[in-house]
């Protein structure tokens, strides 16, 4: 008897045993697990905010391609940043970096100017540049389509005095090019007009030099002014011309005869059989030189 109890002893003490052994590694396990898992944080609450999408240069017009919304940790939001839901990315379409920015940079209404506001001229214009308007309408300017940040041709179309023959009395017209590659900087347009349509704009502002400056005011006053959008992609014979920062650089000219066959063709021989005659003068004597009559090429 004594031996059995003996026995039953032992058989407990071993499964005792066991058993805190598995518990202890079953703990250890567990606390492992825990220590290897990462401690879950809370997520901090996120807004988007409108951000440069890539560098924008100090006095760059801005477009709408130039921004995207990025979310932002609502602790770090400036009270100057521009947050979703306040403004749409088209509002910001024509305004111009007061600072430059960096890819990613976020946008304040601090450092960007309206077109309107104070200091907008000043802040778009490069260095020894100016600021000139020219009077547009629906068809000069090109249906509404040129915008801030455009390259454009100025055209004149005008009447030519009559060169005074004998039977030239018709009046002519002619289209000249005057200027090339001038950048718009603002135009009087409105995309929100009461009937939902778009407001064509009445004057455009361009970025001249001082000489160009005058070419246009001049050119105002000679005849109809008409803006023609430039492709943002020069032929090689225009990168091969240069740009017109002297002056207005050589151009076209068209005639109202090129267009209609009907019209007598002026500056000719034939309309003016004394255009091209020379008369000199010596003392007494008087003499006559005719040469090759020449088409009028009238750069300003």
């Amino acid at each position: 008897m004594r031996a059995r109890t003996l026995i039953l002893f032992l058989v407990a003490l071993v499964l005792a045993g066991g058993t805190a052994v598995l518990m202890r590694s079953w703990l250890a396990q567990r606390t492992a697990d825990a220590e290897a898992a990462p401690l879950a944080r809370p997520v901090a609450p996120q807004k988007s905010v409108l951000v440069a999408r890539g560098a924008i240069a100090r006095g760059q017009i801005l477009k709408p391609g130039d921004f995207a919304w990025q979310a932002w940790p609502e602790g770090g939001i400036d009270k100057a940043y521009i947050q979703a839901g306040t403004k749409p990315i088209e509002a910001f379409a024509g305004w111009v970096a007061r600072d430059p920015f960096r890819p990613g940079e976020p946008i304040s209404e601090a450092k960007i100017v309206a077109p309107g506001s104070r200091g907008f001229l000043a802040a778009v214009l490069g260095p020894g540049m100016r600021a000139i308007s020219v009077p547009v309408t629906a068809t000069s300017g090109i249906s509404g389509f040129v915008f801030p940040g455009d390259q454009v041709d100025i055209l004149i179309t005008q009447t030519l005095p009559t060169s005074g023959g004998k039977g030239d009395t018709v009046p002519h017209k002619a289209a000249e090019t005057v200027l090339h590659d001038v950048r718009v900087i603002a135009i009087d347009q409105k995309l929100d007009g009461k009937s939902g349509e778009a407001i064509v704009g009445h004057t455009a502002t361009l970025e001249v030099t001082p000489k160009q400056s005058e070419v246009i005011s001049v050119a105002t006053e000679m005849g109809k002014l008409s803006l023609s959008l430039r492709s943002l992609v020069a032929s090689p014979s225009e990168e091969s011309a240069g740009d017109s920062s002297s002056g207005p650089r050589p151009g076209t000219f068209t005639l109202d005869s090129e267009v209609s066959q009907l019209l007598p063709k002026p500056f000719t021989q034939k309309d003016n059989p004394g255009a091209d005659v020379l008369t000199i003068l010596r003392g007494n004597g008087k003499s006559e030189n005719t040469g090759e009559s020449q088409p009028a090429s009238r750069g300003l």
